[in-house]
Formats: C-alpha cells, structure tokens, sequence
C-alpha cells in the first residue's frame, strides 16, 4: 500500500507520446509544477491535457505549451496566456473550451464511472448546436468545429449531453497526503484536483507534506487514496514555492 515514489522522475516515466493528462490546479493555484517539469525534463510531446487553464506566467502547464509539447488542450479558460491564444489562432494548438461547471462534472463523472450526464449549461448556443472552432487554418479560417451534441427535454426544460472524461493519467498537488495516497488540499487548490485526480487512470499527487498513514483524520480526507496509484514528497523548498499572479497592495 505504500505509494511513495523517490523522485518527480520517475513517477512520470512511463508516461508516453501523445499521453492524456488531466492536471489540477486553478490559476496558479494547487498546480503540480514539479511534476510537469518533471514531465518537461522527459522530452514528451503530443500530450492532450485537461485543466482549468493551462499555466500563468512561463509557470505550470505552460512551461509544456511554450515547448510544443501540448497538441490538444480541454478547459475552460485561457487568461492572460498569450502563447495559449497565439498557437490557437495560429492552428498549433487544439482547444475545446467549455463551461468551467460542465469541465468539473465532466472530470467528476468519469472518476465515477458515469459514461455521461445532462445539463442546462450550453443550452441554446454553440456548446450545444456545434461549430465553436476547435482549430484554426492559421489563416483566419476554421479548420475543425466542435460537432452537435444531443439535446433533451425534462420537464419541459432543455439538457445537452455531456461526456464524462478519463484520462490516461492526472498530475495534481496535494497540501498533505500519506502513504496510501490519501490527501487533503488547501482551500482554492481543492476546486479541480480532486476532479482531476478522480478521471485519471493513474493519479500522481505531488505533497506539500508526507505524513504516515492514520495521521490524517478519516474525516479530514478530501481525496481517497483509492484514487491515487503514486505519491512524491516535495522538499521545503518546492512546497514553498508558489507565485502570485496579481500582486494588490493598497496604499
């Protein structure tokens, strides 16, 4: 049961070309940024990825997007990623945008094993009815749209279909965790890992702090270890490494 692997390295080393990810974090928030540059370190390319955003400031999955190591992304927000947006509208760079609330219930019921789900969310517009651009020519023209979805009523209200996600693996980072993989995350850091962690076949949590098993409250667990096939220790230093992207100060 014991879970913990000696280095970033080798819990990603058999991840592959072309490999699925699903990666926690939202903003620079909770992202498992030694374990995408452990990733990077590999020289993996292809990579599709699921996340709420894909990385802020040359940190986080953009370290991957500005090395062409990404060829599809599935989120919900681009930001301030002016390379994200570049290699969008250039064609380099596959994207599915979808509501932030169908992305998190789409991660959610895969990890449940719900193959799918119907929501209001996207009703009436292109989420639904197809065509939102999904790679450009890099000419200004569309060179693949998202295809229609199915739509029902319940109770006299529309719902569109929506996929649950799984992936081949998910990267997410954890406030403490034990052995057997159990983990607790830290207030905003809580909203897409465990949703990640849950849709991929193999889960590899990165840990502010490794603790033994039992000394984690049951009830303080956010994320079963049933969840997670790998756990690595970060050192002081990498736990404390985490940046700000806006910095507000008042006068």
């Amino acid at each position: 049961m014991d879970k913990v692997v000696a280095t970033a390295g080798e819990a990603v080393a058999d991840v592959p070309e072309g490999a699925s990810l699903a990666v926690g974090g939202f903003g620079l928030s909770g992202v498992p940024n030694v374990l995408i540059q452990a990733l990077y370190e590999r020289g993996v390319a292809g990579l599709r990825v699921v996340s709420n955003n894909c990385g802020a400031m040359k940190s986080g999955l953009a370290v991957l997007l500005a090395a062409g190591r990404i060829s599809r992304v599935t989120g919900s927000y681009i930001g301030a990623n002016k390379e994200f947006a570049r290699q969008y509208l250039a064609g380099e760079l596959e994207v599915e945008l979808i509501p932030q609330g169908t992305l998190a219930e789409r991660l959610r019921a895969g990890g449940a094993g719900i193959p799918a789900f119907y929501t209001p969310a996207g009703v009436g517009t292109q989420v639904a009815d197809g065509g939102l651009p999904w790679r450009y020519d890099g000419e200004g023209g569309v060179a693949l749209s998202s295809p229609p979805k199915e739509v029902r009523e319940f109770d006299g209200a529309e719902y569109v279909l929506e996929r649950g996600i799984r992936t081949d693996f998910a990267l997410v980072r954890a406030a403490r965790g034990d052995r057997h993989g159990n983990l607790v995350f830290n207030k905003s850091t809580r909203n897409f890992n465990p949703l990640a962690a849950m849709a991929g076949k193999v889960t590899i949590a990165e840990v502010e702090e490794l603790v033994e098993p039992g000394e984690i409250d049951p009830d303080h667990v956010h994320l079963p270890g049933i969840f997670v096939q790998r756990v690595v220790a970060l050192t002081p230093v990498q736990a404390a490494d985490k940046k700000i992207e806006q910095r507000t100060v008042s006068s």
